[in-house]
């Protein structure tokens, strides 16, 4: 079907995910809001794919991986990539790691089981952020607290 020219997906999502099924189960979220997703199997590969070009808008990066935790990886993607918008995504509702997380730059953090509705909203905040939103609204963000927002399931 012809588009004239119009691109109909949104920004491109790295998704970094040990599991399989939740890998699958964010791309399907991801994608049903028309975002271009890229998946890395841990946060060694979500380096490697970001150091060879890979340039998402928001990475969505799960806490417990094997090798690199997410907190290792968000340390070492901020050396490299400063200005990346960063989701983290954890089955565990630690306080520790949450504020850990927020101290190293994340943007949101997602509590497990994921639900459509607030990870469009973490990906939504984030892409909003210096993307030439109103004084206004760039004002009130900047008096906010450092986070951003924490999501948990009912």
């Amino acid at each position: 079907m012809p588009t004239n020219g119009f691109n109909p997906t949104k920004a491109s999502v790295l998704v970094v995910e040990d599991t399989i099924e939740l890998q699958n189960y964010l791309r399907l979220l991801l994608e049903l809001d028309r975002y271009q997703v890229e998946v890395a199997g841990n946060g060694e590969e979500a380096l490697q794919r970001m150091s060879n070009g890979c340039t998402p808008r928001v990475v969505l990066l799960d806490m417990q991986m094997p090798r690199m935790d997410g907190l290792e990886t968000l340390r070492i993607l901020r050396q490299l990539h400063p200005a990346a918008k960063v989701i983290m995504c954890s089955g565990v509702d630690d306080p520790d790691k949450i504020r850990q997380a927020i101290l190293l730059g994340a943007q949101a953090y997602l509590i497990k089981p994921v639900q459509h509705l607030y990870l469009s909203a973490a990906i939504e905040r984030c892409l909003g952020q210096g993307s030439g939103e109103s004084d206004e609204l760039t004002r009130s963000r900047m008096a906010a607290p450092a986070l951003q927002l924490v999501y948990r399931p009912n």
